[in-house]
């Protein structure tokens, strides 16, 4: 990790890297106040005429916040995670295998799936006829 800071930071000066951190600091800070408001003025809105529940403050609707961020969690993030973690996890697995298969379908219909289908139709009509003999 370090050789990637190294990698990343290779010709800039102090003064830049201390720019991008407040920079970065100053970004997530406004997007916490923005979702913090957004939460507020959405709950603010709609709870107390909906379900007859109290009105939030801004810090409240932030705990709210942070509180369905920890037991809900999400997909992605920044950093933190070694790759081996990221493949067991469950939003990080690779769908394009599972799907690969369908490409086949069309085929397989085409040659051997109305005879199936068929086939089945058949053993399930004769299965009702034969049970209503001999229910009678």
């Amino acid at each position: 990790m370090s050789n990637y800071f190294k990698h990343k930071m290779r010709g800039k000066s102090p003064g830049e890297i201390i720019g991008m951190i407040l920079f970065g600091a100053l970004f997530i800070t406004g997007l916490a106040i923005l979702f913090g408001f957004i939460i507020m003025w959405l709950w603010n809105w709609l709870m107390p005429m909906i379900f007859g529940l109290t009105t939030l403050t801004f810090w409240e609707s932030v705990g709210i916040f942070i509180l369905l961020k920890i037991l809900l969690g999400g997909c992605g993030g920044f950093g933190g995670k070694d790759k081996k973690a990221s493949k067991s996890s469950k939003c990080d697995h690779n769908t394009k295998g599972e799907f690969s298969k369908w490409k086949h379908y069309d085929d397989f219909w085409k040659e051997e799936g109305n005879q199936a289908y068929e086939a089945y139709i058949n053993r399930k009509t004769s299965k009702e006829e034969t049970n209503e003999q001999h229910n009678l």
